[in-house]
């Protein structure tokens, strides 16, 4: 890597940040998401010291959820009163807000754009309420035909709906579970850990004046079941998911370090995007190659240590469920007490869907001008651990070559990955345990489970599991020793899905 410095016109950095929240008393009172991401955009603009609204070249917006629009960027932008040359309404995905900042950096880096702004904003919270209430919010109508609309089908299988693990929380303890064994952790031993680092989560998040939920907890109030935090999915409880009921929004605003500089902006208020990279793991989760680690997340982990040789002053690892940070601080070399979030995470400072690293990068940007550090890690993940994301940033400035490498290591994740299993629907015998899945009802009971298995000719099977198989059941939801390896039987059943059973 060169050591060639960008020259100024060239130099992407952040310069304004804005968060807005909202939580009226009464849902008709509330903002919808247009209304709020519009606000975010104006305080992110006065954080920079103000004039450069009307500047702003290219709008990205993350994909919402609560409130299905058509025309997005151009129904915010008629709103803000600005006539970008690129407005662009985004895919789902949990990372999507660190690729587009990235993207616009490099847009910025290439003299594309002078002014760009990510932004998103979810009103998940109002929506349920006002469906609640019976109250009909006055908001711009929903479309007919929604852009970008979410087809369930792009995401998850016709096999994994009829199995009922469709839900990111059914899905991510496959990797938990797995992980757990594969770390030689009973799973009192997991269980501790995810206590521990999300109690970590919560106390950044007491903090935080952004945050939806301004309360630590301890590790035992988190994983331990009770009344307000029952059992979702084993071993995750209400408090280890995230929390989409809320209503925030947040932008961001990235111009070249000469624009920054002829306008003004204090050179301790802006922060450097260094560069970053991508990849992704097969969207149906039964073709991955395993589900002890993600070599999507590794490779892209990997890449991003390249541009920080002497280590991240600072991280935020994406935190849907604890599994995520705690593969990621162990690729990163983190020990247990490691600080992973200066946001507060997506159990407690709160889940806006897609959005979620918008606000970290918000928090990430007011941390760097508050202490700075020279690398700062945003690491954002989509999907069911399948698309990854990490952004390098920082208070001092990049080298040209960091922002110059390619984005992409998906080269690097498929040179990792071993041979996927085949997968047999049709077979009938003897199978031993690769992960599992049990999910839960509103009542925190088991409800059913599936399990992932291994047949002796190593080809994969997907076995359900019922709650009337209480053995089975006890077998999986066992905190003293991990059951995967164990010894099953597999049997077709009438419905024409397979069955597994200790």
């Amino acid at each position: 890597m060169t050591s060639t410095v960008l020259p100024a016109d060239r130099t992407p950095v952040i310069i304004g940040v804005g968060e807005v929240q909202d939580r009226p008393t009464d849902p008709a009172l509330a903002l919808e998401p247009l209304a709020l991401m519009a606000e975010a955009i104006r305080a992110a603009d006065a954080d920079a010291g103000g004039g450069f609204l009307a500047r702003i070249d290219s709008l990205d917006i993350i994909n919402l959820v609560s409130w299905r629009y058509d025309r997005v960027a151009a129904r915010l932008a008629e709103r803000l009163g600005i006539s970008p040359a690129r407005g662009v309404y985004g895919v789902v995905g949990g990372e999507t807000p660190t690729t587009r900042i990235h993207e616009a950096a490099l847009r910025i880096m290439n003299g594309e754009s002078q002014v760009a702004v990510v932004t998103g904003g979810e009103a998940t919270n109002a929506v349920a309420k006002a469906k609640a209430a019976g109250v009909e919010l006055a908001w711009t109508p929903p479309a007919a035909k929604p852009e970008n609309p979410i087809n369930p089908l792009d995401h998850v299988t016709p096999l994994a709906m009829r199995h009922g693990v469709v839900q990111p929380p059914q899905i991510y303890p496959l990797y938990e579970n797995a992980a757990t064994a594969a770390w030689g952790q009973t799973p009192a031993e997991a269980l501790a850990e995810s206590g521990q680092c999300w109690a970590g989560f919560s106390r950044v998040a007491a903090t935080n004046p952004n945050s939806w939920v301004r309360k630590a907890f301890t590790a035992e109030e988190i994983t331990t079941p009770a009344p307000d935090n029952r059992m979702i999915a084993f071993p995750y409880t209400k408090r280890m998911v995230a929390n989409p009921a809320v209503n925030m929004a947040g932008a961001v605003l990235l111009t070249s370090l000469a624009a920054a500089r002829a306008a003004g902006v204090p050179e301790h208020r802006i922060v450097y995007v260094h560069g970053g990279a991508a990849a992704a793991e097969p969207m149906d989760y039964l073709l991955r190659d395993q589900y002890t680690h993600s070599v999507a997340q590794d490779a892209v982990l990997a890449a991003v240590m390249q541009l920080a040789p002497a280590g991240f002053g600072r991280h935020e690892l994406y935190s849907c469920f604890p599994i995520v940070p705690k593969m990621a601080r162990r690729t990163l070399g983190l020990g247990l007490d490691a600080a992973l979030t200066v946001t507060g995470g997506l159990s407690f400072f709160g889940a806006p869907l897609n959005t979620y690293m918008t606000h970290a990068t918000c928090a990430m940007v007011r941390s760097l001008r508050e202490a700075p550090a020279e690398r700062a890690l945003l690491y954002g993940q989509g999907g069911y651990v399948t698309k990854h994301h990490g952004l390098v940033v920082g208070s001092a400035a990049p080298e040209a070559a960091s922002l110059m490498q390619p984005v992409s290591v998906q080269a690097a994740a498929e040179a990792a990955r071993a041979p996927v299993p085949a997968l047999d629907l049709d077979y009938a015998g003897a199978a031993t345990l690769e992960t599992f899945t049990v999910v839960h009802d509103r009542d925190g009971a088991p409800a059913y489970g599936s399990v992932v298995g291994r047949t002796p000719a190593g080809a994969r099977v997907f076995g359900r599991v019922t709650a009337e198989d209480g053995a089975t059941m006890a077998a999986l939801l066992t905190l003293s020793a991990s059951p995967v390896g164990s010894a099953g039987q597999v049997t077709l059943q009438e419905d024409g899905l397979q069955r597994w059973a200790v």
